[in-house]
């Protein structure tokens, strides 16, 4: 008799993966914690994040939304100007070093830097450069809106019951002086590149596992009894620094990510994992859950991973509330279009790149 002669179907490849049609692979999460419609759930990160809101909602739970569109607004413009992306309008918090930054900026423990990209009389933010898409009237303007997202982003660390977080990337830049970091390289979606003022700094496991951990720490100083879910994005990235093929780069950032999410979930109590990533990229799902670019997770991948997730929590005891049904409800992650700035460098790809005549 040896330990492996009592594991159970799941723990087998044949049985768990290899028998069976790829819609039929199940059990893949068992949640550490309940999460009821009741309950205040945020949602923030990188793009894949936005799907686990609008499912939420589209689906009966409390996604909760302190920085809600102005009433009157079309849904449209709504999504346009960036309402209803994510719980408060940070845009995409693509590194948990970004996490920390907006984390102590709501916090007061650092002061959100006055910096503005100034273009054809424009002015945008470079920590949402893509939150006003013809961008601000003038830096005051920009500054006010900045102060309304961090205020609604600190009553989301002080307010909810379950803090939604997707890891998306490794790669990050700097400024070189202060060391305030940004979505975005400078002079990709706004603003000038300068390489005296500006940094590219590639994360690495040690770095990241403290930071993220460190900044969970910090959110439940103020609000003790808040749960945490990560997933980690499964979309590739758009382009790499790394000096690699942009392949190896993805899956060298994407492993780091899930390693970090993977020894802090089982480290801490608080904290769960959602496996979102290996449902739309690992090998028994062939691609299918891609769009043809080989990047963009199609509606069927979408609904595919969030049945998986609202089943997991019915099989805990019911606490999905009937939300299977509501996959196809209007405002369903399905019917929108993420936000995602870091899409933007695909338009410096050579190929792309038309030369002067």
């Amino acid at each position: 008799m040896h330990p492996y002669q009592s594991l159970d179907d799941k723990s087998f490849w044949a049985t768990a993966v290899a028998k069976r049609n790829m819609f039929d692979i199940s059990d893949l999460w068992t949640p550490k914690f309940d999460i009821r419609p009741d309950m205040k759930v945020s949602t923030f990160g990188s793009c894949f994040a936005q799907h686990i809101g609008r499912a939420l909602a589209a689906r009966g739970f409390n996604w909760f939304m302190p920085e809600a569109a102005p009433t009157g607004l079309s849904p449209e413009n709504a999504q346009r100007f960036n309402y209803g992306v994510f719980s408060a309008r940070t845009g995409n918090i693509y590194t948990v070093s970004l996490l920390r930054q907006w984390v102590e900026w709501a916090l007061g423990e650092a002061v959100a830097p006055e910096e503005a990209w100034s273009q054809d009389g424009r002015f945008y933010d470079p920590f949402r450069p893509n939150i006003e898409p013809q961008g601000f009237e003038s830096p005051q303007e920009m500054l006010r809106s900045r102060g309304a997202a961090v205020a609604a982003f600190r009553r989301c660390l002080k307010e909810s019951d379950l803090f939604v977080f997707t890891l998306g990337l490794t790669e990050s830049w700097f400024h070189r002086q202060f060391g305030y970091e940004y979505p975005m390289c400078p002079g990709t979606v706004a603003g000038e590149f300068h390489e005296d003022q500006h940094k590219f700094v590639n994360q690495l496991f040690p770095f990241i596992r403290k930071t993220l951990a460190q900044t969970l720490e910090k959110i439940q100083a103020i609000n003790p009894t808040i749960k945490f879910l990560l997933t980690v994005s499964p979309v590739p990235l758009t382009a790499t620094m790394s000096g690699g093929h942009v392949l190896v780069a993805t899956m060298e950032s994407k492993s780091i990510l899930r390693s970090v999410a993977g020894q802090l979930s089982r480290n801490v109590e608080s904290v769960d994992y959602f496996p979102s990533y290996e449902i739309i990229s690992a090998t028994p799902y062939r691609g299918t859950f891609f769009e043809a670019n080989q990047r963009q997770v199609n509606p069927v991948g979408v609904n595919h991973v969030m049945d998986m997730f609202f089943e997991g929590l019915a099989k805990r005891g019911g606490s999905a509330n009937g939300a299977l049904e509501g996959r196809d409800a209007p405002g369903g992650a399905q019917t929108r279009d993420v936000v995602c700035e870091e899409e933007l460098l695909g338009a410096f790809a050579p190929s792309r790149q038309v030369s002067a005549p």
